[in-house]
């Protein structure tokens, strides 16, 4: 039979062989836990081409995006793709975009604002779109008032996939569905462009006089070659019948070269 004191030490060195038997099993259940599966599960969702330079790390179901992109829509999509991943809760989107290929704030915004005015050529809206262009390091912001929704996601789907764009606000109003709104809005069409002086203004089809109409209010947006036209198409607007109100914010293309 043991004495006591040699139970009490057999006893103590069983413990200690048991913890360290138990002790590589705590440790693979730690690194197999919920986290470790969530970033598994992440990274299979991100197992794309575009985002193999895109890190992830999770802490208590946060994920931590890290790393760099080609332009500001894979960034998007990358936090797309971690959110819709299952026990996410919630994403630190710091993946950047395009490092090293900065382009300048000027030029970046020229391009955009030729490649929204020409956006939806083509599809019998682009004269009802009066969207606006803005860049400050390499943030674009888009304002001012879309057709509907299609238009809309064109312009941003545009500017998120152009390079250089480091991060989008979306601030674009989109126009109210209306029957009415619709029927003024063609008759605004013909009258402007079917004025003799004003025709001109529809063979650059990304140059047209915009036209918006909000339950019955008008607006009309662009550039203009004279005050003359700017006049000429305040009044053939204001001629429509249904018309509540004409805001003519045409600019004038010369008295913007004076004011540079």
């Amino acid at each position: 039979m043991y004495s006591s004191s040699k139970w009490s030490k057999s006893l103590v060195i069983a413990v200690f062989a048991g913890a360290l038997a138990v002790s590589p099993a705590s440790h693979a259940l730690a690194q197999d836990g919920p986290d470790a599966q969530v970033q598994a599960d992440v990274m299979k969702a991100l197992d794309k081409k575009q985002f193999k330079d895109v890190h992830a790390i999770v802490n208590n179901g946060v994920v931590k995006l890290t790393g760099a992109v080609s332009t500001y829509a894979d960034k998007e999509d990358a936090d797309h793709r971690t959110h819709k991943t299952k026990n996410v809760t919630a994403v630190d989107n710091e993946v950047q975009v395009a490092p090293g290929s900065e382009v300048d704030d000027a030029t970046l915004q020229k391009k955009l604002v030729e490649k929204v005015e020409y956006d939806r050529v083509g599809y019998g809206t682009t004269a009802f779109n009066s969207i606006g262009v803005s860049v400050h390091n390499g943030v674009v912001t888009l304002s001012g008032t879309a057709y509907g929704p299609t238009d809309k996601d064109s312009a941003l789907s545009l500017v998120t996939h152009y390079p250089g764009v480091k991060d989008v606000i979306d601030n674009i109003n989109v126009d109210p569905l209306s029957p009415n709104d619709d029927r003024i809005r063609i008759t605004e069409f013909r009258t402007i462009y079917g004025f003799p002086t004003l025709n001109k203004y529809a063979i650059d089809p990304g140059k047209p006089i915009r036209i918006t109409v909000v339950n019955g209010r008008v607006t009309l947006t662009g550039v203009v070659d004279s005050q003359a036209d700017k006049d000429a198409a305040g009044i053939r607007a204001n001629s429509v019948p249904g018309v509540f109100h004409v805001d003519n914010e045409l600019q004038v293309a010369n008295a913007q070269v004076g004011k540079k």
